[in-house]
């Protein structure tokens, strides 16, 4: 009797959990395996529901009809996908078809032929003046050890330009106060770089490791920089709540963003008062200057004093309250009977 040899081919979620586990051998991070599977499960859900669950069966039309009904598609919040948000769950799917074709699951890829739309070059609106960042710093100065560890964390944000999940991951020996540094480890791409951070930050993260951090750390030390009241890493949703909360309830700001927002403000505050474009890329990890360069859109302080300056009606504005000036302070103007100075007696 001979045994069969057939086998059921893998479904397509048994292929995502086969990718991610080859994504995980090749040393991509957690967030990048978390981020891959949030990005792909709405799509296998959504060919469920159509009957389609292997890879086969993925037709080209299939994928064109997956990126219309993904314009209307919702997060967990209930807001709909960003224009570059659709755009990287497309990349993200052709990607993991690739996967599929090199390991001879399908027979031909059909994401090959799928148009992505053009990526959207928005510019970083949620932008705070320095007198707006100041305000929010100083809204959290009630004296609690949260809020002290809050308002730090703030200042480092700001003085750096880390991103959120860099800073969750600092450890005390990552500032070396001599030098004026942070030492970011394996940030986005995996990659370290080192950036200054300036006085003030230090001083107020000394006060902090001095005081505050010890009083977090009587249940646990975990090893982290910045730690809850049982000494465990912030969440980086708890790190947005906290931002956010500063900015619109504490400081009372109509601005959307949290952790980010200080980012873009410190690279366009930067770049106003005269920093050069590549300092700041270096300082924000950026690989491409081109990504970068987008803050030059936003950083107009020397436009603006070059528009006053040279444009036609400033230049008329000035000229004209001039000799206002000049005609109110002249001699034998009204006001002066004379025109001579006046003489005792």
């Amino acid at each position: 009797m001979r045994l069969s040899t057939h086998f059921a081919p893998d479904t397509l979620r048994q292929q995502l959990a086969g990718y991610l586990d080859t994504l995980r051998a090749r040393g991509y991070t957690l967030h990048t395996l978390s981020n891959t599977r949030g990005q792909l499960r709405p799509f296998i859900d959504w060919c469920e529901q159509r009957g389609v669950t292997h890879a086969p069966q993925v037709s080209l039309a299939l994928l064109e009809s997956w990126q219309r009904d993904l314009r209307t598609c919702r997060r967990a919040d209930g807001q709909p996908y960003s224009h570059n948000g659709q755009i990287q769950r497309l990349g993200t799917l052709k990607r993991w078809f690739i996967w599929l074709l090199s390991r001879h699951h399908i027979l031909y890829n059909p994401a090959e032929a799928l148009i992505l739309p053009r990526t959207a070059k928005r510019l970083p609106v949620q932008l705070l003046n320095e007198h707006e960042t100041a305000q929010v710093l100083a809204s959290l100065d009630s004296g609690t050890p949260t809020d002290f560890r809050n308002r730090v964390m703030l200042e480092v944000l700001w003085s750096t330009g880390i991103r959120r999940s860099e800073l969750r991951n600092l450890r005390p020996g990552d500032i070396d106060r001599e030098r004026g540094t942070l030492a970011v480890r394996q940030g986005k791409g995996r990659k370290d770089r080192v950036v200054p951070i300036g006085k003030r930050a230090l001083d107020w993260l000394a006060r902090y490791q001095q005081t505050v951090r010890p009083h977090l750390l009587r249940q646990h030390d975990s090893g982290y920089l910045f730690v809850t009241q049982q000494g465990q890493p912030l969440s980086l949703a708890r790190l947005t709540e906290i931002a956010g909360s500063a900015l619109r309830e504490r400081a009372g700001l109509d601005k959307p963003g949290a952790c980010h927002v200080f980012r873009h403000s410190m690279a366009t505050q930067m770049l106003d008062n005269g920093a050069d474009i590549r300092h700041i890329q270096s300082m924000l990890g950026h690989e491409q200057l081109s990504t970068t360069q987008i803050y030059t859109q936003v950083a107009i302080g020397h436009l603006k004093k070059v528009h006053q300056q040279t444009h036609p009606a400033e230049r008329a504005d000035k000229t004209e309250s001039g000799t206002a000036q000049a005609e109110t302070a002249a001699p034998g103007s009204d006001g002066d009977r004379t025109g001579q100075p006046d003489h005792p007696g």
